[in-house]
């Protein structure tokens, strides 16, 4: 854990890419192999599942640190982090600890199932015998949410350079379901077997979203267009007559789409799909809160699949007739896909391909744009007719544009301490709308969109006009409008409104605007209708 901890610490004081793959890199040659498994998992969001509830860890941390629980609670939100509060308010002994990283974690996979007495007397004798880092480092893991600024992909890097085997190879090794409490660090990573990539994804090529003119591209006649489908981006696999769903944050989700188990009967063996899953519900395009009804849910009843059908959006083939075709052209590969799709047709699978559109003009596609919301789309895709399947996100051959976000103004009613810098100013913002003239009603949270100048005037109003305290939350007078900024309406319980917003952000403040001139809950109503 020392070894562990000291690297958390050398990654968390610098911005460097070049000082933190280095540091990943010598940590890799230097730590032991389960260390190495475990180290990789938790870089890649494998961490094991929470034995401890937050609530328990901030009573036992106060009383350890002899502070009644509300000048922690006081301390947390101004530090902004659970890990470093505990770390800073718990005092270090002279005790030390020679576990592992691996011995650790493994104690807190048996944690889980162990009466709230015993996890009391382990969190506490563990927070004693470490020093401050290693200490933040043990609630993290804890706490189960690990998150230092290292990408996955930085980690591979590292990775790569400590073990001199081809980052792509490692982000395809890495890729998948493996268990760090099983896996050794050979298997994992140094080991070659084919039957290990029968299920495997390929890593996920991504976007970046245009920036500046999209003529700035060039000539419009090397590229090609079609529609940015709002779904979950997949990867749909056919291998030894099984079928595979992987998700794009590596997730195998065969189980929650049985529809696709068809396509064995049909497509060929050695076939990776690269697409989108969509809701289907009445034989069109419906929305993501549909598709959310199947999201999460442990079992997939029939009544749920009449009610919310799914299909297969296929925009890209990446593997056919067993062979790898990332390095070939995307035109090579649409016509491989669209070649595919012509012998599907007729067979009333669910898979349907995503078309491209002809456009001879930026003209052109900048309408074929402004038709996205009337397709059910989130804008367009942009690719370069002669690029190939790269991995992760890289600038250059594939772009997205998506739709002007929908807007509204909005009132502010509560507010919350932000985290990381921000967790001693209030930048966690509740916005309500009219729903009568004296009624304001809760639709979208937001906490981005506003400069640093901007955050610190509003948080010093905040603090002058509170009305009312509930724990880290404010109410504050009902005074200041915002522009608000998002991508798609859908009702929900979870606003006074009823309504939710998706990916709201604050497009600026109307400091021009009284709160009578403010949006009415009908204005965002008829906004779902566009």
């Amino acid at each position: 854990m020392k070894n562990f901890a000291e690297l958390i610490r050398t990654l968390d004081s610098t911005t460097k890419t070049t000082l933190k793959v280095n540091a990943l890199s010598e940590y890799f040659k230097e730590a032991s192999d389960e260390d190495r498994v475990w180290t990789i998992a938790i870089l890649s969001h494998r961490r094991p599942p929470r034995p401890v509830n937050t609530t328990l860890l901030r009573i036992w941390a106060s009383e350890l640190a002899n502070i009644p629980l509300w000048l922690f609670e006081e301390s947390y939100h101004i530090v902004g982090d659970l890990a470093e509060t505990i770390a800073l308010v718990v005092p270090t002994s002279n005790e030390n600890s020679e576990k592992s990283l691996t011995q650790f974690l493994r104690e807190m996979l048996a944690l889980k199932k162990e009466t709230d007495e015993f996890k009391k007397e382990y969190v506490t004798h563990n927070w004693r015998k470490l020093n401050y880092y290693e200490r933040f480092v043990f609630t993290k893991l804890i706490t189960g949410g690990f998150r230092i600024g290292v990408s996955q992909k930085l980690m591979t890097r590292a990775l790569s350079k400590a073990t001199d085997i081809d980052e792509d190879i490692l982000a395809y090794k890495l890729m998948g379901k493996w268990d760090p409490n099983t896996i050794s660090f050979e298997d994992l990573v140094l080991k070659e077997s084919a039957s290990d990539f029968l299920s495997k994804p390929y890593p996920f090529y991504l976007a970046y979203g245009i920036e500046g003119a999209v003529s700035d591209l060039g000539n419009v006649n090397d590229w090609s267009f079609e529609h940015k489908w709002d779904g979950i981006r997949s990867q749909v696999i056919i291998r030894e007559d099984e079928l595979f769903v992987w998700s794009r944050g590596e997730e195998l989700v065969t189980d929650k789409y049985p529809e696709f188990h068809s396509f064995t009967a049909v497509i060929p063996n050695g076939t990776v799909l690269d697409g989108e899953i969509l809701p289907f519900p009445d034989n069109e395009i419906g929305t993501f809160q549909d598709l959310q009804t199947r999201i999460g849910r442990k079992t997939i009843s029939k009544a749920l699949l009449a009610k919310t059908p799914v299909i297969l959006k296929a925009y890209d083939i990446l593997e056919w007739e067993g062979k790898d075709l990332r390095q070939q052209p995307f035109i090579k590969r649409r016509a491989i896909l669209e070649s595919l799709m012509k012998r599907l047709s007729g067979t009333e699978l669910p898979i349907y391909l995503s078309e491209t559109v002809s456009c001879d003009s930026w003209d052109e596609v900048a309408s074929e744009r402004d038709r996205a919301r009337e397709m059910r789309s989130e804008g367009l895709m942009i690719k370069r007719k002669d690029s190939t399947y790269q991995v992760g996100r890289k600038k250059g051959d594939w772009w997205k544009w998506k739709t002007d976000p929908l807007t509204i103004d909005a009132v502010l009613t509560y507010a919350m301490r932000g985290h990381g810098r921000r967790s001693n100013l209030f930048t966690d913002y509740t916005f309500a709308l009219w729903d009568d003239e004296e009624k304001l009603v809760t639709f979208a949270k937001a906490y981005s969109g506003l400069t640093d100048s901007e955050f610190k005037k509003v948080d010093s109003w905040i603090k002058r006009n509170t009305l009312e305290r509930f724990g880290p939350v404010r109410s504050v007078t009902p005074e200041l409008v915002f522009e608000i900024a998002f991508e798609g309406i859908t009702e929900s319980k979870r606003h006074k409104s009823g309504y939710a917003t998706r990916f709201p952000r604050i497009l600026r403040w109307r400091k021009d605007k009284k709160i009578a001139e403010a949006n009415k809950l009908e204005d965002l109503k008829a906004l779902m209708l566009t």
